[in-house]
C-alpha cells in the first residue's frame, strides 16, 4: 500500500510542478510560445514521467534504509539520531547571523550556499561524533545517574563491551569467567557467531554437531542466567567469513574482543583493536614451576626421546621427564630443569631423582 501512494504523490508532484513551472519561465521565452497552454501540458507530462522515475528511486532508497535500520542496534541508532540532531542545531544557531547580513544582488546565491554546506557539514560531524561515543552521548540526558557522577568524577571508567567469539562459547570456560566476575560491563553475541553454532549442530560431522549443540545450549543458558547483560548483535556485516565480521562488529563498538583463536586474536592486534586471548589468559594463570623445585608426577605415557616419560600438572601442563620412560604409570619425584613457553602452552622440563622408589599410583 506504501508503495503504490509514493508514486501516486511523486507523479502529483511531478505533474503539478510541471504545470505551474510555465509561470516561472522568462517573459522573453513566453512571448515567444503562441499556446501556452499546450506548454503547460507538455511541462506536466514531462513533469510526471520525471516524478514516478525518482518515485521508484526513492522506494529503492526507502526499502535500503529501513533494511540497514532493522540491522543497527537501538542504542546505537538513537545515539546517531541525537548526534545529527545536535549537529544541525549547532550549525543553524551558527548560520543565523550570516542569514542577517546585507549582501548585494550579484551575492544572493552566498546565503543558501552557506546553509546546505554548514548543515551538511555539521550534521555529519555530528553523526560521526555519536557513532563513536554514542554511551557518553546518551549519559548526558541522565546525568544524575551513579554511574554517570561516578565517571565525569574520575571514579570509574566505562566498561568497554565484551564480544564473544565461536571459540570461546565452544570451550565453555567463558561461563565460569563470568561466574567469577571476570568479566564486566555488556557481552555481545554477534548473529554470525550463533549462525555458525547452529552449522556446526547441523553438520554430519558428530564433533562438530557435538561442539555446536555445546554452544548453544551454553548460550541459552547464559541467557537464562544474565538476562538483557547479553546482547545479540543482529547487525550484518559483510565479509569472508565470521572472524572478519568479528572484527568489524569489534572496530565498530570499540569493545573487547574474547577468543580463543591465536590467529584472530594477531589479526586483531596488527588492526589494533582490543583483544583477549583466553589462552594467554589461562598460561597467565597458572602457578609458575621454577628450575630446583620437586614436584609429585604420575607418569602416563612414554616421550620422544627413548629415556623420556610424560606427565601432566593438575593445569593440564605437559611435563616431560627424562629417565623416566620405565615408571609409566608410577608416581616420581621430579626436579624441574626448565620450562619452554609457546603461543599455545607452556612445557615444563624436569628429570627424576635417583634412588627413589616409585610409588604405584591408582589415580
Amino acid at each position: 500500500m506504501v508503495n503504490p501512494l509514493i508514486l501516486i504523490l511523486f507523479l502529483i508532484s511531478g505533474v503539478a510542478a510541471g504545470w505551474l513551472g510555465v509561470d516561472l519561465l522568462p517573459t522573453r521565452m513566453l512571448e515567444q510560445v503562441s499556446n501556452i497552454s499546450g506548454l503547460r501540458k507538455v511541462l506536466a507530462g514531462f513533469g510526471g514521467f520525471f516524478g514516478v522515475l525518482g518515485g521508484f528511486f526513492f522506494q529503492i532508497l526507502r526499502q535500503r534504509l529501513l533494511a540497514k535500520i532493522r540491522n543497527v542496534p537501538t542504542d546505537l541508532l538513537v545515539s546517531r539520531a541525537i548526534g545529527l540532531i545536535l549537529g544541525l542545531l549547532v550549525a543553524n544557531l551558527l548560520l543565523a547571523p550570516i542569514l542577517l547580513l546585507p549582501l548585494p544582488p550579484e551575492m544572493v546565491f552566498v546565503k543558501p550556499l552557506a546553509a546546505i554546506t554548514s548543515n551538511l557539514l555539521f550534521g555529519v560531524l555530528g553523526y560521526n561524533l555519536a557513532d563513536i561515543h554514542g554511551r557518553t552521548l546518551l549519559r548526558l540526558f541522565n546525568p544524575n545517574s551513579t554511574e554517570a557522577i561516578l565517571i565525569s568524577e574520575g571514579i570509574l571508567t566505562p566498561a568497554s563491551a565484551k564480544i564473544l567469539d565461536t571459540s570461546v562459547i565452544i570451550d565453555g570456560r567463558i561461563k565460569g569467567l563470568l561466574e567469577c566476575d571476570l568479566i564486566e560491563g555488556k557481552v555481545i553475541i554477534a548473529q554470525t557467531v550463533i549462525d555458525e553454532m547452529q552449522q556446526l549442530a547441523d553438520s554430519n560431522n558428530n564433533e562438530k554437531r557435538a561442539k555446536g549443540r555445546r554452544g548453544l545450549k551454553l548460550l541459552t543458558s547464559l541467557r537464562e542466567t544474565y538476562g538483557r547483560r547479553l546482547v545479540i548483535n543482529s547487525t550484518k556485516y559483510e565479509g569472508a567469513g565470521t572472524d572478519e565480521r568479528l572484527l568489524k562488529l569489534t572496530s565498530d563498538t570499540g569493545g573487547i574482543l574474547i577468543t580463543a583463536d591465536y590467529n584472530l586474536a594477531q589479526v586483531a592486534k596488527v588492526k589494533d583493536l582490543k583483544v583477549m586471548n583466553l589462552s594467554e589468559l589461562v598460561i597467565a594463570l597458572r602457578p609458575e614451576v621454577h628450575p630446583g623445585q620437586q614436584i609429585n608426577l604420575k607418569i602416563v605415557r612414554e616421550g620422544k626421546e627413548d629415556s623420556q616419560g610424560i606427565g601432566y600438572l593438575d593445569d593440564g601442563t605437559m611435563v616431560v621427564v627424562d629417565g623416566a620412560r620405565s615408571a609409566i604409570g608410577q608416581r616420581l619425584q621430579i626436579i624441574v630443569t626448565g620450562a619452554l613457553q609457546t603461543p599455545t602452552g607452556r612445557m615444563i622440563f624436569g628429570k627424576a631423582e635417583k634412588g627413589q622408589t616409585p610409588q604405584i599410583s591408582n589415580n
